[in-house]
């Protein structure tokens, strides 16, 4: 597919490299502008460089570059350059891309394995809506990645070791295996884990059990593990039935528990302390990497092992990202990780530079996000003051959905408003989350978040619709839909009026969009292009009649723009993890 964009690109960087031969690296910084379709800003900075006229070079590089038949070019401002398309190009371009199956999603040209970390609840925990953030995000970002090309090895990082565990399973004896399981089937994990808490605090015999069962647990002692496995699997199923509900891409084929890497801790610590890196500090072995201290300006220790012999989560840190390059051979980590653990795998990070583990070879980033607030700006809780579980979050959004569908669209059948109210609630949270830079905190709001207008899932799904709705009344009247059957798409979509333009130009985009987000880890950005995508054709409905244009040609090509509207909107949707309902 020709994407404008990087021709204009090409063709003004070429002119610019030939008025400044020495200046290297250049990029005429082509972005679209409310002034033409497309504005070059680049020539300012080079003209900056080379202590000259930025006007001029703008004018030089416009009389050098080879813009016949792309597009027209003019001097404004201090030194930009105006870019106006060739009507017949961008026709040509806008059509290939409604023909383009891959929706302008170019293949990446060095494509990477990519090691995500995400999603991380506790076995014997619920999960909370504090895991909706890594787990939408996460996903969002394993969609994006896939899409250009990249092998994507997800790795959902559980807590299913350590010291509590040994309570949990003399809770597990003491309730008997068959009411235990029954108990947590249920999903009741976090009433589970309270009890199992009440007695380690209230019976120093529960106590004492508890410490000798973790003892066990650890020396491989095998009715121990028999015990341990079923905490664990129960709450797998716990965890799959949450994912299922939010339609992401986690399987328990994708748990990596915290137990996996017991065998490798001893040997992270031999090799720390053989590169010299370990040191004692309050009879805790510890490696302070240089640049990070506390508050006193003392320097930060990252413990790995502990006074008594037991490993610190730093280790199983290390030994994670040991094995995800060596083992998994990922040219790219990603840990989808909330903003306050920002230190903690920044030591981390540098810990495996300096012992060598973590090279040049491989890229690696901490994908922070911000907190889930309420509507007080307070963190998001129950109505009882308690972690707001998941599931209930969940439960409550279709609810909603199911009462905002069932009003406005009272002809749908009992199975159909059923299934449409589980996409627009389980959307609309997700949505909510995405639609918002990662890095700050946000107000989570069912108000706001199940609207049919402004930024929402529910709004992007019903332009879905009103699309999907087009091209149907189309068939029925006998229609031909362009890209359909043995219709094909017009080799060049003629676009007269204004919002028929405005169109065009935001379906070129959805390619170069997915590779920014994808570069970034930001999927807000997906998220602001669909909505933008989705005003435009609203603009362009209400201003340019499709079935009944002036001419059978009009009508074809309008019909065409609706056709790749329609399958950007739902490839984009479904890179969020979000669907896209037939009918709302």
């Amino acid at each position: 597919m020709i994407d404008p964009v990087k021709v204009l690109t090409q063709r003004l960087a070429d002119a610019m490299t030939a008025a400044a031969p020495d200046a290297g690296g250049i990029d005429p910084v082509v972005r679209p502008s409310d002034r033409a379709d497309f504005q070059a800003n680049g020539i300012m900075g080079l003209a900056k460089r080379m202590g000259i006229n930025p006007r001029e070079l703008a004018q030089q590089a416009r009389d050098a570059a080879e813009l016949d038949g792309v597009a027209t070019a003019e001097t404004a401002g201090p030194g930009f350059l105006n870019l106006t398309l060739d009507e017949a190009f961008l026709g040509h371009s806008v059509a290939e891309a409604i023909g383009d199956e891959a929706q302008g999603i170019v293949a990446s040209q060095e494509p990477q394995r990519v090691v995500i970390d995400y999603s991380a609840p506790n076995v014997a925990k619920e999960m909370h809506v504090g895991h909706l953030r890594s787990t939408v995000i996460g996903d969002s970002l394993v969609r994006i990645l896939e899409s250009r090309g990249d092998t994507v090895i997800r790795q959902n990082h559980i807590g299913d070791w350590g010291t509590p565990f040994g309570m949990l399973i003399e809770h597990l004896i003491d309730l008997g295996e068959e009411g235990a399981i029954a108990e947590l089937a249920l999903g009741e994990l976090n009433t589970f884990y309270r009890q199992a808490r009440a007695s380690f605090d209230g019976s120093s015999e529960f106590a004492d059990r508890s410490r000798a069962r973790a003892v066990a647990l650890q020396a491989g002692d095998p009715e121990t593990l028999r015990l341990w496995r079923i905490l664990v699997d129960l709450s797998a199923e716990y965890f799959q039935a949450v994912y299922d509900r939010l339609g992401v891409r986690l399987t328990i084929d994708d748990l990596v528990g915290e137990s996996t890497y017991n065998e490798l801790l001893a040997t992270v610590v031999a090799d720390l302390d053989a590169a010299g890196m370990l040191q004692t500090s309050n009879g805790a072995r510890c490696v302070f990497p240089d640049g990070f201290s506390n508050r006193e300006g003392e320097p930060l220790p990252l413990i790995v092992q502990k006074g008594e012999g037991g490993y610190g989560y730093a280790a199983t840190d290390l030994a994670a990202i040991r094995d995800r390059i060596d083992r998994l051979r990922a040219d790219r980590l990603l840990y989808v990780v909330g903003s306050p653990q920002a230190e903690h795998l920044a030591m981390i990070f540098a810990v495996a530079r300096d012992a060598g583990w973590l090279t040049d070879a491989t890229e690696v980033d901490h994908v922070a996000f911000g907190s889930v607030l309420g509507e007080d700006n307070k963190m998001m809780k129950s109505r009882a003051g308690a972690s707001l579980k998941l599931a209930d979050l969940l439960d409550e959004a279709v609810a909603r959905a199911a009462a905002i569908v069932a009003q406005k669209n009272p002809d749908l059948d009992e199975a159909e408003r059923a299934e449409v109210a589980r996409a627009v609630g389980i959307g609309a949270v997700k949505y909510g989350d995405l639609s918002s830079d990662r890095t700050r905190d946000y107000v989570f709001s069912f108000d706001r978040m199940l609207a049919f207008d402004g930024n929402t899932s529910p709004y992007l799904q019903y332009v879905v619709a009103r699309v999907r709705s087009i091209l149907r009344k189309s068939r029925v009247e006998g229609i031909a839909v362009p890209g359909e059957r043995d219709e094909p798409v017009p080799d060049r979509i003629g676009m007269v009026e204004p919002t028929e333009r405005a169109l065009g130009l935001a379906l070129l985009s959805f390619g170069r969009v997915v590779e920014d987000s994808a570069a970034s880890s930001q999927p807000h950005r997906l998220c602001t292009y669909l909505f933008e995508l989705a005003q435009s054709f609203t603009r362009f409905y209400e201003a340019a009649p499709i079935l009944k244009a002036d001419t059978d040609e009009q009508r074809h090509h309008r019909l065409a723009l609706a056709v790749g509207t329609e399958r950007v909107m739902v490839r984009g949707l479904d890179l969020l993890g979000i669907e896209a309902p037939q009918r709302m």
